[in-house]
């Protein structure tokens, strides 16, 4: 294996057997993070979604590859190497693997992975310092334990969708994989945490985490206000529960957003708007009244703010100290100059690619020590086995 920098989870060994999106998106945050990550796959098929396209990534002959841009999202910093755990010869050699394994990341459906012996309570004496990371739709406890999960369904089940989307519209889902990306973040620091543990203790343990838990846990001041008053949240749109005016608005040309956190901003809002009287009626003069006026006050915003271009009120606003913004599609996003000054797009090297690199999205942890690195462009499908069996148990007699 090539010398690589010290970072700070050098020497932390990651047996990623999981796919799709919770799973590798936590095992990549800490390959970012620098932990050395394998990825086992199935033989021939790999992650399924290699196969998520299009887009896919355009190789070498100028053909697709069968690498999709939904793969490439959650598998940089990754090597593959691909094993049948279905025979007996698959699963003495992921055996050989764990044994030098710091962390196991898996997402099969519970007790998937007790037919070939590697579930936790079958391995977890033989192997006392493994982190056994176990990402699923609903936890190995309750009713729901044995059934798949996938983000659709979650977000349904979770409560997302019914506060998301307009009030007289259809429950909406969130745009992303929210569910499986914000599991993969919660998995990410709960592996984290138990290398803490292990660093004092020398003990391993498992990680139970779901799709449905972790769902539930963003819903935040939502679900707090619920648990506070016991009322169902009504669907809003693009409005704040808590906060008013704080949604998008129509202005002469373009749609933006107002952000207004607090009652100064309120009536300096008022003041560049040309609504000066609304910031003394005692209708609006605080963000409770404000919430309980939000159809009128919202309608006189909005019409206030169509009379003018979106360009005007934001630069008049942002002068003012008033949050707001424009409502961004991807290419606005990706040419915004505060976005390139941070660095958001990622162009990877990657020797299999028509242009030789890949655009990805960067990790958004920015550290002083111990920076996230992008070392290796997503894997190709065993891709590195024979590097990883000399590098992991010195020999590459198993291929």
């Amino acid at each position: 294996m090539k010398s690589e920098p010290m970072m700070a989870l050098s020497g932390i060994k990651v047996l990623d057997l999981s796919r799709i999106l919770a799973g590798p998106s936590a095992a990549q945050l800490l390959g970012d993070l620098g932990a050395d990550v394998v990825k086992v796959e199935k033989p021939e098929e790999g992650d399924d979604t290699r196969k998520w396209g299009p887009p896919y990534v355009r190789g070498k002959s100028g053909e697709d590859t069968d690498e999709s841009a939904y793969y490439l999202s959650a598998n940089r910093n990754k090597r593959s190497i691909a094993i049948d755990i279905a025979s007996e010869a698959g699963r003495a050699l992921v055996y050989r693997l764990i044994a030098q394994a710091d962390v196991l990341v898996e997402n099969y459906k519970v007790g998937g992975l007790a037919r070939y012996g590697l579930a936790y309570e079958q391995i977890k004496d033989r192997y006392p310092r493994l982190i056994y990371c176990s990402v699923t739709g609903f936890g190995h406890t309750g009713p729901y334990a044995s059934r798949p999960g996938y983000d659709f369904l979650i977000q349904g089940m979770g409560g997302i969708m019914s506060l998301t989307g307009v009030p007289e519209g259809e429950p909406m889902k969130v745009g992303v994989g929210i569910a499986d990306v914000m599991t993969g973040m919660y998995a990410a620091v709960g592996i984290l945490a138990a290398l803490q543990h292990r660093q004092r203790t020398g003990e391993g343990q498992h990680i139970d985490i779901s799709l449905l838990d972790t769902q539930i846990s963003w819903l935040v001041n939502a679900g707090t206000n619920y648990l506070t008053d016991g009322k169902l949240p009504t669907r809003l749109g693009n409005g704040h529960p808590n906060i008013v005016p704080y949604q998008v608005f129509s202005t002469a040309d373009a749609p933006m957003i107002l952000a207004v956190g607090n009652d100064a901003q309120f009536r300096r809002f008022c003041e560049v708007a040309g609504l000066d009287e609304l910031a003394s009626d005692e209708r609006y003069t605080t963000n409770p009244m404000r919430i309980r006026h939000r159809t009128a006050l919202c309608e006189l915003v909005d019409n206030a703010l169509r009379r003018q271009p979106r360009e005007l009120w934001l630069r008049e606003l942002e002068a003012a100290g008033v949050p707001c913004g424009p409502v961004n599609n991807l290419q606005d996003v990706f040419s915004d100059p505060h976005v390139k000054a941070r660095g958001a797009e990622l162009r990877m090297p990657c020797d299999w690619a028509a242009d030789g690199e890949i655009g990805l999205l960067a990790n958004p942890l920015k550290m002083s020590a111990t920076p996230p690195s992008y070392r290796r462009a997503p894997p190709r499908l065993n891709e590195h086995a024979a590097e990883v069996l000399m590098d992991w148990l010195g020999n590459t007699n198993e291929l």
